[in-house]
């Protein structure tokens, strides 16, 4: 006797669905693996700070001037002190040691000293490695961030010496630098006038007039 056919059915596994995050998941629960997969939206920065996601702006061309005034002042710099910085990025991100939550930072600006070599490590993680000098711009984002918030995670980074903020927000075209140096366990904080000389410790030989049309 001949038993009876059997149609079988395979079903196929669901496709992921893949995450997408924009401005209105400002504040949402994220962990680093979410944030590394997911899509965003464009013309938004995207950092995690205490296990939530913090959605800001991209820079309008005011302050994208003032993060090139000042990268290419430090990137020059970099280029002929290459034992005291050795790279230099707007691409960044600063893990905290030590952070119940996963939080990530990633300033305008972040320099290195002894940046691993890309033919030694060329696969080499931004959690590998720990800048010795952090900056931002601010024009039209959030002061709170820029010096409320992000001098107490810097703060928590032993690597990082200081932290300065090129503060544009009331004329883009006149900005001061407010410079954070690490003085054991706190900030000293200095605010260098537009037109005024800037000489920073961290940096030995570095000299930049505080005007970006210069």
């Amino acid at each position: 006797m001949r038993a009876p056919s059997v149609e079988r059915t395979v079903k196929k596994p669901k496709a992921k669905k893949t995450l997408r995050f924009g401005p209105a998941d400002h504040g949402r629960t994220v962990t680093e693996r979410e944030a590394d997969r997911a899509e965003y939206v464009g013309g938004f920065k995207y950092e995690i700070i205490d296990g939530r996601l913090y959605v800001s702006p991209s820079p309008n061309i005011p302050e994208n001037r003032l993060e090139r005034w000042l990268r290419r002042a430090v990137e020059r710099y970099s280029d002929d002190n290459p034992t005291v910085i050795n790279y230099v990025t707007p691409k960044g991100r600063v893990y905290l040691p030590q952070s119940v939550r996963i939080t990530v930072p990633e300033p305008d600006l972040a320099a290195y000293a002894n940046f691993p070599d890309e033919d030694e490590r060329p696969n080499a993680k931004w959690n590998d490695v720990s800048p010795l000098l952090v900056a931002e711009v601010l024009v039209e984002g959030s002061i709170e961030k820029d010096l409320g918030r992000n001098p107490e995670l810097y703060l928590s980074v032993p690597t990082i010496q200081e932290y300065w903020v090129v503060d544009g927000s009331v004329d883009s075209q006149k900005p001061s630098l407010i410079q954070y140096v690490r003085r054991g366990k706190k900030w000293t904080m200095t605010i260098h006038p537009f037109g005024s000389k800037f000489t920073p410790k961290v940096l030995p030989g570095f000299s930049l007039v505080i005007n970006p049309r210069r």
